[in-house]
């Protein structure tokens, strides 16, 4: 805002040791945040426009192209927050840059004047929360006493899954995680044991993984399916969180199909569910719910414990812009951040 006797306009900067120092690791608080957005869309009190998606140059066979997602929205309630995130994907750049694969900035705006108030990493943010909003799934997709977890992928994503999943499911105790990289996988299992008192062991196969696990979480970069029908148990959970992981059979035939905004993962068209609807092998009245629809309880989620669910997001701008939202709260009140000046006066008005 505008200093009150001057039209100085100032804003907050975040790195991402301030978003971390203002909460940026608080899994719980990121679920809190999440299930509130979802509660929030239902009730039609968001604004969610398209995501714009700038996807350039030739993949290597079997890769992910390059590409960078701008998502803007808005969420009422008491978040009264609005803005975007820009968020780039580089599947490559670990290999050729030791880097990370994505990176992201967001930026909060005034709700009443539209002047930027904030702008933050938002690299740890966006991990936070898509492991956060299949936490919320899991809150209400899961059956209640699960113990063990199978993971496919040792990246970051998978890493904020399980917090989130440890955070709505404590009885997780052990599981299996399956990774081509063997390597990483074997750093993944002794992190994470670690951090939060697991029994993880290293699979090798993705066949292994699924079949014992109660949560199955899949986060990869892949361009083919590693998940084939017939490995899930019944009562499993399935937090399907990337691209095309799953053959079509798998959600063919599950006991229910959920989804975070079906026409957001329509127009992504990068999903499994997505590639079928486009195919004509998955229609909308095959779609069981949207997350939110649940989560203020217009329809049940798990209803026995025999249901295979999948849960498949495309991921929100608005969870972003939640916990950016509280995480700038929690920076000012600490004095965390730089405050950077936008204009000492507008030379128009």
């Amino acid at each position: 805002m505008p200093d009150s006797e001057s039209s100085k306009v100032e804003v907050l900067w975040l790195s991402q040791e301030d978003v971390i120092a203002a909460g940026g690791l608080d899994m719980a608080a990121a679920v809190r945040d999440v299930e509130e957005v979802f509660r929030l869309h239902a009730l039609g009190q968001t604004l969610l426009p398209e995501k714009i998606v700038l996807d350039w140059g030739e993949a290597p066979p079997g890769q992910q192209s390059d590409h960078i997602n701008i998502m803007p929205g808005y969420l009422g309630g008491r978040f009264d927050a609005v803005g975007l995130k820009d968020v780039a994907s580089f599947p490559r750049n670990p290999h050729r840059y030791g880097l990370p694969r994505a990176s992201a900035l967001i930026t909060l705006h005034d709700t009443q004047t539209g002047l930027p108030q904030a702008v933050m990493d938002g690299t740890l943010i966006s991990a936070m929360r898509t492991g956060a909003a299949s936490g919320v799934g899991a809150k209400y997709l899961a059956r209640e006493e699960v113990s063990r977890v199978g993971l496919i992928g040792a990246g970051v994503q998978c890493r904020t899954q399980l917090m989130a999943m440890k955070v709505v499911r404590p009885g997780i105790r052990e599981g299996l995680i399956f990774d081509i990289r063997r390597e990483r996988a074997e750093a993944f299992v002794q992190e994470m044991n670690q951090r939060l008192g697991l029994h993880l062991a290293v699979a090798d196969s993705p066949e292994a993984v699924v079949r014992q696990a109660e949560i199955l979480i899949t986060a990869t970069t892949t361009v083919a399916p590693i998940v084939r029908e017939g490995w899930l148990a019944p009562g499993a959970f399935y937090a399907h969180v990337s691209g095309y992981e799953a053959e079509y059979d798998v959600l063919r035939y599950a006991d229910k199909v959920i989804v975070d905004d079906w026409e957001t993962v329509k127009h992504r068209m990068y999903s499994t569910i997505a590639l079928m609807w486009r195919d004509s092998e998955f229609s909308d009245d095959d779609l069981y719910a949207e997350l939110g629809e649940i989560v203020v309880g217009r329809k049940p989620g798990r209803e026995n414990d025999h249901e295979i669910i999948i849960f498949s997001p495309i991921g929100m701008g608005l969870h972003d812009l939640a916990l950016a939202r509280r995480i700038a709260h929690q920076a000012r009140a600490a004095g965390l951040g730089q405050s950077i000046t936008l204009w000492e006066k507008p030379l128009w008005t």
